[in-house]
């Protein structure tokens, strides 16, 4: 392990605890709702290991979740089909549509799954998906320009 990859690892590892602290901690100690989905713990990997990554770039971590995720409820609620048909079909189609639309972010292809299994409500697309895109862009954009000087977003 080289220098560089070492001080990578660790700077990663220290932003993503801090921002999915926030996510939990307003998950878990305020009222305000749910924050946080598995797949942010993904995307953590790419905003902050590798934050010159396309799939890291901010229209691909937002839309790529939102799209996602809109997917699996359509599925959930509009095709009464079973459950070992509408995921698979769900992620497929999700895959296929982020990466026509050019916003693909690996971590959102597993959103039908989460919202499907999790038999979420419409308001889950509203709270964890949308809030929390946008507070993990926040911070990934102060972290990683103001603390770590880098072009972000590209």
């Amino acid at each position: 392990m080289t220098k560089e990859n070492l001080v990578r690892a660790i700077i990663a590892g220290l932003f993503s605890t801090f921002t999915i602290g926030i996510l939990t901690l307003l998950t878990y100690k305020t009222e305000l709702g749910v924050f946080i989905i598995a797949s942010f713990g993904s995307s953590m990997v790419l905003l902050y290991g590798y934050p010159e990554s396309p799939f890291a770039q901010p229209k691909n971590i937002f839309f790529g979740h939102l799209l996602t995720s809109c997917v699996g409820v359509i599925f959930l609620y509009f095709l009464p089909l079973p459950i070992f048909v509408i995921i698979p079909l769900a992620v497929g189609i999700g895959v296929t549509l982020m990466i026509a639309l050019n916003v693909t972010h690996p971590p959102a292809g597993g959103n039908p799954i989460i919202v499907i299994i999790g038999s979420v409500s419409l308001d889950y697309l509203i709270n964890p998906v949308i809030l929390g895109s946008i507070i993990i862009l926040v911070f990934g954009i102060i972290l990683n320009r103001l603390i770590l000087k880098k072009k972000y977003p590209l």
